[in-house]
């Protein structure tokens, strides 16, 4: 049984996804909402950087972004006639300080680098995501059903016009086409919504704010996985119901509000301990082998370790074992501590090459359940193995204020 579980826990909202009584996820968001992610500004270019031909813009007082000049060629400029309009011309005149263009959070701050912003902008809905500026149309990769791809594309390009573009999530393929169409034509109304209202508007407007973690978590969910959704909190039920009744009514009858003054949600499925153990360094395996997980200004690094395993098996089949085990576990890491970017893996050393490709398939096939795009890229004669996933909201070690 799947729940999520969205609660306070001291001045943050947690949201936890429960999974047969093991928690598999947890995000820490600051109910003051200093996370900026997907937000949309009116910003001002503060300076150009021309030998790392990128700008650094100021989207709200005292918060300044990245702005890299070779991703984003054409530029939003605020006071740009027929802004919003599907058939209008963008203008491709160069940047310069001083400037007052939109701009969206494409990437949180992380320690000592400011945030990224883009000028590609996206409005994510349940069934597909509309990228304003990036003409196209794009499946998940999840989706591998050439036929219907083939069928829903050609009913997309007939109401694709102008400078938009789309990409059908895995949440598609289980609904009725019509709903896809639909929620598509509602992001492209509120996109050409926020577009136009910039003309109006001053230096330092937020246009645009993004859902938040617990909202999201809704929303990213595959269709039929939640058989829960419940919270303690009367404000926060509120929100949800509000967000569920709007965009996803038919998620309305999962909703719980929790209220037993004897047994505390967060002492109900042991909240507290499942921060502590995603935040330890070290992760024990059934098996007595462990995990040490430790982070770096440029990579996340996962150590495997045989530990207390005293199995009566031969030494590769003991390796084999525990690699297999490790692999598993840091799937699930992965995801409770919200691991991105590039994680490399010291598995144990194996010296057979088909216990080698029966360890890469493993991960492949663990990965590919990830609902975050994971891509295990090689492994090393050193059994090195390197990961890619992509980065969405900070690792939760940073939203607890670890670093």
């Amino acid at each position: 049984m799947n729940k999520l579980i969205v609660t306070r826990r001291q001045n943050k909202i947690m949201t936890a996804v429960c999974t047969d009584g093991k928690i598999g996820e947890i995000s820490l968001e600051p109910e003051d909402g200093n996370s900026f992610l997907g937000y949309i500004y009116i910003g001002k270019v503060k300076n150009i950087v021309k030998n790392i031909n990128a700008a650094f813009v100021e989207f709200a007082e005292g918060q300044t972004g990245y702005y890299s000049l070779t991703e984003n060629k054409v530029h939003l400029f605020a006071s740009e006639p027929g802004r919003g309009k599907a058939d209008s011309v963008p203008s491709f005149r160069p940047l310069k300080a001083g400037d007052e263009i939109i701009v969206q959070i494409a990437r949180d701050s992380v320690k000592t680098k400011a945030p990224v912003l883009t000028s590609n902008l996206n409005f994510t809905g349940k069934y597909c995501v509309l990228t304003a500026g990036k003409k196209g149309i794009g499946f998940s990769s999840k989706i591998n059903d050439t036929l219907w791809k083939q069928r829903v594309k050609q009913k997309i390009a007939e109401n694709l016009e102008g400078s938009w573009g789309i990409i059908v999530r895995t949440n598609a393929y289980q609904a009725e086409e019509e709903l896809v169409l639909r929620e598509f034509a509602d992001l492209k109304a509120l996109c050409t919504k926020i577009l136009q209202s910039a003309s109006h508007r001053t230096w330092g407007s937020c246009l645009y704010q993004a859902p938040s973690a617990f909202t999201a978590a809704i929303r990213d969910s595959y269709t039929g996985f939640l058989d829960e959704i419940i919270t303690d909190c009367d404000k926060l039920y509120k929100q949800l119901y509000q967000y569920m009744e709007q965009s996803q009514p038919e998620t309305l009858k999962l909703l719980k509000f929790y209220d037993d003054p004897l047994l505390p949600l967060d002492k109900l499925y042991s909240l507290e301990e499942a921060v502590e153990k995603a935040l330890s360094p070290k992760v024990w395996l059934k098996s007595g082998g462990y995990l040490v997980i430790e982070y770096t200004e440029a990579l996340t690094v996962i150590d495997v370790n045989t530990g207390k395993y005293d199995g009566k098996k031969t030494l590769p089949e003991t390796i084999m074992k525990i690699n297999l085990e490790a692999a598993e576990e840091i799937g699930r890491q992965l995801r409770l501590r919200n691991l991105s970017g590039i994680i490399i893996v010291d598995f144990i050393d194996m010296s057979l090459e088909e216990d080698r490709n029966k360890l890469m398939k493993c991960l492949n096939e663990i990965c590919a359940r990830d609902q975050v795009k994971t891509t295990v890229v090689d492994i090393t004669p050193l059994n090195l193995v390197e990961i890619t996933r992509k980065k969405i909201r900070r690792p939760l070690h940073e939203q607890a204020g670890l670093h």
